[in-house]
């Protein structure tokens, strides 16, 4: 997935909003004026933050080693996901779903 990608896919999902809230380098996208997702810009490979349940968020870490604690975020509820290949386009969009779920 694209930065352009995952921009698409959070905003096809209902009430989502866009912005730029800590400077023009972290696209975040909001449900119900809360973040679920957080795209940094300014890296390579493509990383993204975010929000899952606690124990899906351990599961998550140890079996995949793409994802690892939310930086600067709440690490028991937030994930930092990077982009190199080894998840699928459909488990990226799995854990943007779920994300999003947490606070629809």
């Amino acid at each position: 997935m694209t930065e352009e990608h995952i921009r698409d896919y959070c905003l096809a999902k209902p009430d989502t909003e866009e912005g730029l809230p800590f400077g023009p380098e972290v696209l975040v996208f909001k449900v119900k004026n809360k973040i679920f997702l957080l795209l940094r810009l300014d890296q390579h490979p493509i990383t993204f933050n975010v929000k899952c349940d606690p124990e899906k968020a351990i599961e998550e870490r140890e079996r995949y080693p793409a994802i690892q604690p939310g930086y600067h975020m709440n690490k028991k509820h937030w994930n930092t996901i990077t982009v190199d290949g080894s998840l699928t386009t459909r488990q990226l969009q799995s854990f943007i779903d779920d994300s999003y779920a947490l606070l629809a």
